[in-house]
């Protein structure tokens, strides 16, 4: 597996995957499902995270602590299912700030077309997690991320529920050096762009829409 691929093969990631594949998983279970899966995502892409020294007042002593700076981490969702995601890793990191990129997928030429785009201010300083459930063809991924570094951030992770190898080769061909992290690599896509095996449309299953 290259190093810029990171597959969480973690047991609990795998089985609440599992549930989340069958057809039979209702919209609520789902939706469940992808913010649990996410939290523990969400613990592996933050493994290497800068911490910095702060100095506390336990029961028993003064002591200089470990902190994580929430404020310096921007989570940035591809509307409309990255939000599932994003509700999940807010919940391990609530202080982190937050950015859009409305993306949605020309049907004919499966290309990504922009109609939103809000991120923090000054993401110089900013560690930035881009969050998808799917990198199938990976145009919106690479469209995102290419509009996201105009912005200059500090650094680039890009989190997904699942992905395959034609997704994967055209997101790195666009950028090599953004790591991508996962929690599963299928088979290939279909004609219509779909990951296979797969769960289905991501967005249609978190929101109950066909």
């Amino acid at each position: 597996m290259s190093s810029r691929v990171h597959v969480i093969d973690h047991p609990l990631v795998q089985h609440k995957l599992s549930l989340m594949r069958m057809k039979s998983t209702s919209t609520s279970a789902f939706r469940n499902l992808l913010t649990e899966v996410s939290v523990l995502l969400a613990y592996e892409v933050t493994r290497d995270m800068p911490t910095h020294q702060v100095t506390v007042e336990t029961p028993m002593a003064r002591t200089s602590v470990p902190m994580l700076d929430g404020k310096k981490i921007v989570l940035i969702s591809i509307l409309r299912a990255g939000t599932g995601i994003l509700d999940g890793i807010l919940r391990l990191i609530p202080s982190a700030r937050v950015g859009h990129v409305g993306l949605y997928r020309d049907p004919k030429t499966l290309t990504a077309v922009e109609y939103y785009f809000k991120v923090p201010r000054e993401m110089s300083d900013r560690d930035a997690i881009v969050v998808d459930p799917m990198l199938a063809t990976g145009n919106s991924a690479v469209a995102a991320v290419e509009r996201l570094r105009e912005t200059r951030p500090r650094s680039i992770k890009f989190v997904c529920l699942l992905t395959c190898p034609e997704g994967l080769k055209n997101f790195h061909s666009h950028h090599p050096d953004v790591p991508v992290y996962t929690a599963a690599i299928d088979s290939h896509l279909d004609e219509h762009g779909y990951i296979i095996p797969g769960l289905g449309d991501a967005g249609d299953r978190l929101y109950g829409t066909k």
